[in-house]
């Protein structure tokens, strides 16, 4: 009995702040103003402008995650390579910046990246032509990278120390060269690890809308933005509801290829 009083504090946690607000979610999106079931809701997806959104929303966390992919395996990689002193120094360093809030730094880039901006002042300054990325879905893409690449970064360098120096050897032993040794042994090894990196990069990316209004400027609307407007800006609680089930669908797809590959959430941060 005692070990289950202190479970208390966590279930009350649980049911007011997720289970409660996803039943309000669930019931908001399935019903109607009279309080019958509709499916209504949910089929707003399909207009012209939600469906655009959406598909954007997608492209854009698919092109957001395979940079993210390809440059955290390298750094994951070369973070093994080093010694565990010199490692724990990098890995802090790249961490450091999360320990910010993240509106922050998005708003630091928003500045940065502005037609005045940071960047565009130093280019002038070498006497290079502007750059117009903000207010663009490239400066989303950017906004997005480098608010979620430590998210793939740890994952993987999670489980590649877990990779013994042995079976490297073992495959050399064995006649393979460099790139046998890494796309037969370690990168099949490293699966798990890639597949929590992809999972917990594509489903901010799909969700996000700070990002999108900060470095996009309200000129690329994606579908977190239109669940937050419905929200906000027009009160539509049951179509803000009906479209955040219809993005819950790719969160449990992304969870179910994270449970296939991971199954004991080893590689979760």
């Amino acid at each position: 009995m005692g070990r289950k009083s202190f479970a208390l504090p966590y279930i009350i946690w649980m049911v007011g702040f997720t289970v409660i607000p996803l039943a309000m979610i669930v019931f908001y999106g399935l019903t109607d103003r009279t309080g019958a079931f509709t499916l209504s809701n949910v089929a707003q997806i399909m207009t012209a402008e939600h469906a655009q959104a959406l598909w954007l929303s997608v492209g854009l966390s698919v092109v957001s995650t395979l940079i993210c992919l390809l440059l955290a395996y390298p750094l994951a990689m070369i973070l093994k390579g080093i010694s565990h002193s010199q490692n724990s120094l990098v890995v802090f360093i790249f961490i450091l910046p999360m320990w910010m809030n993240s509106l922050l730094r998005t708003m630091a880039w928003q500045t940065i990246l502005s037609n005045q901006g940071v960047l565009n002042a130093v280019l002038g300054f070498f006497g290079l032509p502007a750059v117009r990325i903000i207010n663009t879905a490239g400066a989303i893409v950017f906004g997005m990278v480098y608010d979620f690449l430590p998210f793939m970064v740890l994952p993987i360098y999670n489980v590649l120390i877990k990779i013994g120096q042995d079976k490297v050897d073992a495959a050399r032993d064995l006649g393979a060269n460099g790139m046998q040794t890494f796309f037969r042994v370690i990168f099949p090894m490293s699966m798990p690890g890639v597949v929590s990196g992809i999972t917990m990069v594509f489903v901010p990316s799909m969700t996000t809308f700070v990002i999108s209004n900060l470095l996009g400027g309200g000129k690329v609307l994606l579908i977190g933005n239109v669940i937050e407007q419905a929200f906000t800006s027009g009160s539509n609680w049951r179509l803000g509801s009906g479209l955040s089930l219809v993005l819950m669908v790719f969160i449990f797809i992304s969870m179910a290829v994270l449970a296939k590959y991971d199954p004991e959430g080893s590689n979760v941060i």
